[in-house]
C-alpha cells in the first residue's frame, strides 16, 4: 500500500465526500478515485458504499482506516523522535486543555516549562472536552488535559486533581442569609451550559431524583470561562468549579450556595496515546503538570 494513498483515504473518510476532499487535498477526482480503487484492490474488498449524496465506509473501509491512522502516527512519531536525538528539552509540545483547568492549571506550569526550556514551543486548544478528544485521537493532539471519562484502549492517562463543581452566586443575592435546599433553588434563574454538557446533566439529573423542578434557565452559554464573571453581573445562579471561588483563580465577588446534595465531584487528568513518542519537552510538561496539581 502507498503512503499517500493511505493519507488520501483518511480525509476522503473525514469528510465522507469526494468532491470536498478534492478541494482540500487540491487533486483531482479521477486521482482521489484511483487512489481508492488501488486501495480496495490490495485490500480485496470495497472500502466505500454510496451514502445519499456522499460516501460512507465499509466495515472494511472502517478497519483500514484504524491501521492508516496507526501507521501515520508511527511515522510522524519516529519523525520526531529522530529530530529530538540531542537536542535535550526542547520541540513543539500540542496540548489540548479544558477552560478550568486552563485557567488556573496552566499558567504556572507553561511559566516553569518556558524558563527550563526557552526553545520550547507550546501551541495550547482550549475548548470542551467533546470538541479536544477528536482532535486527539486524530494526533492533532499529543495530550489532552480534562475531566477524566471511561477508559480507552490505546490511550493512558494520569490523574492530576479532584475538581469539585458547585452552586455559586453573586455575594449579594437574596439566596444567601439561611439555609438553603435544592428546593429554593427552583424559585431563582440560573446561568448554565446547554444540556449535553458533563456539568448540566448532572444537576438536572440531581433535581429530577428528588422530582423537583430543573433550573430555570435564563442565560445559556458554552463558555465556560463567561460564567463566573457572568453570573456576578447577572445576578443568576450557576454551577462552576469550586476553583473560582479560591486560591488566585478566584472571582472577586462571588460565593459557593452550600447545598446538600448539589456538589459534582470529577477528576481532571492528562490523557495520551499509549506506546507513542512524546518529546522530551512533552514528558516534562507532563511531569510538571502532575507536580503542580500536586501541590494544589
Amino acid at each position: 500500500m502507498d503512503l499517500r494513498d493511505l493519507r488520501y483515504f483518511e480525509t476522503i473518510a473525514e469528510l465522507q465526500h469526494l468532491g470536498r476532499a478534492t478541494a482540500k487535498l487540491h487533486r483531482s477526482q479521477p486521482a482521489l478515485t484511483s487512489s481508492i480503487r488501488r486501495l480496495e484492490a490490495d485490500c480485496g474488498t470495497a472500502l466505500f458504499e454510496k451514502a445519499g449524496r456522499g460516501i460512507r465506509l465499509t466495515e472494511a473501509g472502517k478497519v483500514l482506516l484504524k491501521w492508516a491512522q496507526r501507521m501515520r502516527f508511527d511515522i510522524e512519531d519516529a519523525k520526531r523522535e529522530l529530530s529530538a536525538i540531542g537536542t535535550g528539552v526542547s520541540g513543539h509540545v500540542r496540548l489540548g486543555i479544558v477552560p478550568t483547568a486552563a485557567q488556573y492549571l496552566l499558567p504556572p506550569v507553561a511559566r516553569q516549562l518556558l524558563r527550563e526550556a526557552p526553545g520550547v514551543t507550546l501551541h495550547t486548544a482550549v475548548g470542551l472536552i467533546q470538541a479536544l478528544k477528536p482532535q486527539l485521537h486524530a494526533g492533532e493532539l499529543d495530550m489532552l488535559v480534562g475531566t477524566e471519562g471511561s477508559a480507552e484502549a490505546g490511550y493512558e492517562s494520569r490523574v492530576l486533581a479532584e475538581d469539585m463543581i458547585v452552586v455559586a452566586a453573586s455575594e449579594r443575592h437574596a439566596v444567601f442569609g439561611q439555609p438553603v435546599t435544592l428546593k429554593d433553588l427552583t424559585q431563582h434563574p440560573w446561568a448554565l451550559q446547554p444540556p449535553g454538557q458533563p456539568t448540566r446533566d448532572w444537576l438536572d439529573h440531581t433535581f429530577d431524583r428528588r422530582k423537583l423542578p430543573r433550573p430555570r434557565v435564563q442565560v445559556e452559554t458554552t463558555s465556560l470561562l463567561a460564567l463566573p464573571a457572568l453570573i456576578v453581573e447577572t445576578g443568576l445562579l450557576s454551577f462552576i468549579s469550586r476553583h473560582h471561588l479560591q486560591g488566585q483563580a478566584r472571582i472577586r465577588g462571588l460565593k459557593e450556595v452550600p447545598v446538600q446534595g448539589a456538589t459534582m465531584r470529577r477528576r481532571i487528568v492528562v490523557t495520551y496515546r499509549a506506546n507513542s513518542f512524546l518529546s522530551p519537552a512533552a514528558r516534562r510538561l507532563i511531569e510538571l503538570l502532575v507536580r503542580s496539581a500536586t501541590a494544589h
